[in-house]
């Protein structure tokens, strides 16, 4: 009701500061590289499937090995000792609908473990909750018929309060809707085996040291640098490899 009321309220410079930002905003491209491979030594321990946004697509890293797929690949092959096979599915601008429709149109590789990286774009296009959960759940559904996935990590939105990019009250608003949906999103998973949510490492959430955020971002103030990005795949990694094998 608060978030409501207050968007009621800022209505009008919510929407100049959401033109404005667009109009200004540095547009970088998808990383470069393959969108499948295979990392690690051994015998194959995991395959790995990534579905996601402009943040899952790597903008803001220049190569796939700098962004979310290389380095949680090579993570979770560090980590488990052996060979990791991944694919990415990943599009800039897509929403969850979209990035649905997407999984739906790709030819998947057998997978053990799915990521999700969406969210922003359901945040900036106000879907709404109950709709963004029946999407995921869409989601999960598809990659366990198609592609025999076990188990499904999905990663939170990104902490929209701390985005160098975003003006105040633009940057508040848009972060108090990405913590409800999480919210909404934990609550939905509770006491759930074959479905998880894991929330951004502590340092993209910028409560104490703004500057340190900006050190991890790319230069459009709104996507992950490298140095974000090894984070958060390390944040990934060691969640999997907590929950896939558990029961192994």
């Amino acid at each position: 009701m608060k978030l409501l009321l207050a968007k009621a309220a800022l209505a009008p410079l919510l929407l100049a500061q959401g033109r404005q930002v667009r109009r200004k905003a540095l547009r970088l491209p998808e990383a470069a590289g393959p969108r499948h491979g295979e990392v690690g030594d051994g015998e194959l321990m995991l395959r790995l499937l990534i579905l996601g946004d402009s943040s899952g697509a790597g903008v803001g890293a220049s190569h796939q090995d700098e962004a979310l797929a290389g380095r949680l690949s090579r993570a979770l092959a560090r980590r488990l000792g052996g060979r990791v096979r991944w694919q990415l599915v990943a599009r800039t601008g897509h929403n969850s609908a979209q990035a649905l429709s997407h999984l739906q149109s790709t030819d998947l590789q057998a997978a053990d473990v799915l990521v999700t990286a969406l969210g922003v774009n359901d945040v900036v296009g106000q879907v709404g909750s109950q709709s963004w959960l029946q999407t995921l759940q869409a989601i999960d559904a598809h990659a366990r018929q198609v592609a025999g996935v076990r188990y499904t990590l999905h990663s939170a939105i990104p902490p929209m309060h701390a985005f160098p990019l975003l003006p105040q009250p633009l940057r508040w608003w848009m972060g108090a809707q990405a913590m409800r949906l999480n919210q909404r999103l934990g609550q939905a998973l509770a006491g759930t085996a074959e479905r998880g949510v894991q929330a951004m490492p502590d340092e993209l959430h910028g409560a104490k040291n703004r500057a340190a955020v900006q050190a991890l971002m790319a230069p459009d103030g709104f996507h992950p640098g490298p140095a974000g990005y090894r984070l958060w795949a390390e944040s990934l990694s060691e969640r999997i490899a907590l929950e896939a094998f558990k029961d192994a």
